[in-house]
C-alpha cells in the first residue's frame, strides 16, 4: 500500500495521528522537499529510506514508489498541508492506477487554516462573507481564465491566495481590477505555523511595499477580504432570539416570529407553553 499523507502546514505536532502513525511505519518516504518540516522525518525509524521529490521528477517518484511496493514496502508520500491542495496528486494516483498499485490518502491540516489561526481570523463570518476562495496567480503555470483573481474578486468574498508571493504588484492591480477596494483589509502570512511565522497586516494597495520592507519572498498565503476588519454581524447560532432545532428563542415574541419562519404554528407554540 502507497499513503499520501498530508505533513500539515508546517509544525511538527500540527500532523494528524494517522498521520503520523503512517510515518512511524513506514519503510519507505518521499517527502516534499523543504514545504516539509524535517523534524517529522525524524519521526520515521531509523532503517527507512528517505527520498526529497524537490530534487525529482514525476517519473523518478514514481519508479522509487513503484520498486518499493513490488519489493513489499509500506510507502508514504508526504506532502505539505492537505495532499489535495497544490499537491500534484491526481497524476500520481491514476499512474499508479494504471499499474494496479493500491494507494490511499490520509487528509492533512491545510497552511490555509495555519494562516486562520495565526490571525485570528475567521473566513466566513456573517454579513461580510459565507464563502471562501483559495486559488493562485497565473504564473509559469496558468490558471483558467474564468478562474482569473479580477473575476474572483468581483465577488467580494474571502480570498486565500497561494503561491503568489513573487507577484504582489499584479496581484493587488488584479484584486482591486475585479473590484475589491484599495483599501481593503489584507495579510500575508509567512509559514504559517512554523517557529519562524510572520504575520503582516495591510491593505490591498500594499501587499508588495508590506512584503519587500519585511523580506517576504516566497512560502506565504495572501488573505484579502473584510472579514480581517472590524465589522460582523452576530451570528445566528447562539443568538439567545434565534430558534434553531435544539433550543427556542427566550422571548416569547421573537419566539412566535422564529415559529413562523420556520413552519410552526402559533398553535404549537401556545402548546409548548402549557
Amino acid at each position: 500500500m502507497i499513503t499520501f499523507v498530508g505533513a500539515g502546514p508546517g509544525a511538527e505536532d500540527l500532523i494528524t495521528v494517522r498521520g503520523q502513525r503512517f510515518l512511524q511505519d513506514a519503510d519507505l518516504v518521499v517527502y516534499a522537499g523543504s514545504l516539509v518540516n524535517p523534524g517529522l522525518l525524524s519521526m520515521c525509524r531509523k532503517d527507512c529510506e528517505i527520498y526529497n521529490s524537490a530534487v525529482m521528477t514525476l517519473e523518478e517518484v514514481l519508479d522509487v514508489m513503484t520498486a518499493g511496493y513490488r519489493e513489499g514496502k509500506r510507502i508514504v508520500r508526504l506532502h505539505t498541508g492537505d495532499p489535495c491542495l497544490y499537491g500534484a496528486i491526481r497524476e500520481q494516483m491514476d499512474a499508479l492506477e494504471d499499474q494496479g498499485i493500491p494507494y490511499e490518502v490520509c487528509p492533512g491540516v491545510s497552511s490555509f487554516s495555519g494562516a486562520a489561526a495565526a490571525l485570528g481570523a475567521e473566513y466566513t463570518l456573517p454579513g461580510i462573507s459565507q464563502s471562501v476562495v483559495i486559488t493562485r496567480m497565473a504564473g509559469r503555470t496558468p490558471v483558467p481564465e474564468k478562474e482569473s483573481i479580477a473575476a474572483f474578486a468581483a465577488h467580494q468574498a474571502t480570498m486565500v491566495i497561494f503561491l503568489s508571493t513573487g507577484m504582489l504588484k499584479k496581484l493587488s492591480e488584479e484584486l482591486i481590477r475585479g473590484g475589491y477596494p484599495a483599501d481593503t483589509p489584507a495579510a500575508i502570512v509567512y509559514k504559517a505555523t512554523w517557529p519562524e511565522e510572520k504575520v503582516l497586516r495591510c491593505t490591498v494597495d500594499a501587499l508588495e511595499e508590506t512584503a519587500r520592507r519585511e523580506g517576504v519572498t516566497r512560502t506565504a498565503l495572501i488573505i484579502v477580504g473584510r472579514i480581517l476588519g472590524e465589522e460582523y454581524e452576530r451570528s445566528k447560532l447562539y443568538d439567545p432570539s434565534y430558534t434553531t432545532v435544539f433550543r427556542k428563542a427566550s422571548h416569547p415574541e421573537i419566539r412566535s416570529r422564529d415559529a413562523e419562519n420556520t413552519g410552526e404554528s402559533k398553535k404549537s407554540d401556545k402548546e409548548d407553553k402549557q
